[in-house]
């Protein structure tokens, strides 16, 4: 695939502007598009790899239309840690050399465990929002102004997921929490939410492998017992056993609050959405 996108693309290092003279920027996964167009507003084209809320991020398979937004790009905005690795090897395949800004990078992450859903922690959302208008105030000087103002924008608006996330932690922190993977684990843990998944079903159920028999009879027990409050399930990626594992809680009484790897349709910004799923969590708890 990644041979066959190099020749559809060539080798150009120097990426054409977009439509309008707008700063062309390719975001890996619509969560960081999200922010960039937000701090871009009109003077950037923003295209994001991944947007579908139905696709699967770890099974993302690149076509040629993505290598030619790759290769068209001037700033590529990606998560890093593994998520969407498919963009450095587009990269690669067109020969192009654009601006780069990697959540990870930014956030100070690594490791081969990390949890990649970085944009569940608001102190990243607000750093990548910094950063992303650093390197457009670079590509396009002349709209720096514009681009502090909308990365202040961006930082403001992350304020109400910074507000859900200290009325939890001032109502509920130490309550036991699961979830089918750890989607929204850095949003758990600023709010002081006790995960009580476990690990080695939540790990396979990320990795894509089938949970260790212990690990599903562990979790089915739990889930009997209430030893949770609440089941957080990645509407997004799921299989028999996490629909399964959503049932049973339903049955038990326990609340279901959905999450989603991607800015799923309806929502306006990356703040809005995460600031809705915190006070539909916050409201679970409440019940």
């Amino acid at each position: 695939m990644v041979a066959a996108l190099a020749l559809a693309t060539g080798c150009a290092s120097e990426p054409p502007a977009a439509a309008g003279g707008r700063v062309a920027v390719v975001a890996g996964v619509n969560v960081w598009g999200a922010l960039a167009a937000t701090v871009g507003g009109d003077h950037v084209a923003v295209t994001s790899l991944i947007s579908s809320p139905t696709a699967d991020p770890h099974l993302f398979d690149a076509g040629t239309a993505d290598a030619l937004a790759v290769a068209r790009a001037r700033l590529v905005v990606t998560n890093g840690l593994g998520y969407d690795d498919f963009v450095g090897q587009l990269l690669g395949a067109t020969g192009t050399h654009p601006a780069q800004v990697v959540a990870a990078t930014v956030a100070g992450t690594a490791g081969s465990d990390a949890n990649p859903h970085l944009w569940y922690d608001p102190s990243v959302v607000d750093a990548m929002a910094r950063a992303i208008a650093a390197q457009l105030s670079v590509l396009d000087p002349r709209h720096a102004a514009d681009y502090q103002a909308g990365a202040a924008r961006a930082v403001s608006e992350e304020q109400a997921v910074v507000s859900v996330i200290g009325a939890l932690r001032e109502r509920d922190a130490g309550r036991p929490v699961g979830y089918t993977e750890r989607v929204p684990g850095y949003l758990l843990a600023a709010a002081g939410l006790r995960v009580a998944s476990p690990t080695a079903f939540t790990q396979a159920v990320e990795s894509g492998t089938d949970p260790p028999p212990a690990a599903v009879e562990a979790y089915d027990q739990l889930v009997a017992r209430h030893g949770i409050d609440v089941l957080l399930y990645n509407d997004q990626v799921v299989s028999p056993l996490t629909q399964s594992l959503r049932a049973q809680a339903l049955a038990a009484g326990i609340p279901v609050v959905g999450v989603a790897e991607t800015l799923p349709p309806g929502f306006a910004d990356l703040a809005t959405w995460q600031a809705t799923q915190a006070r539909a969590l916050f409201a679970a708890l409440g019940q």
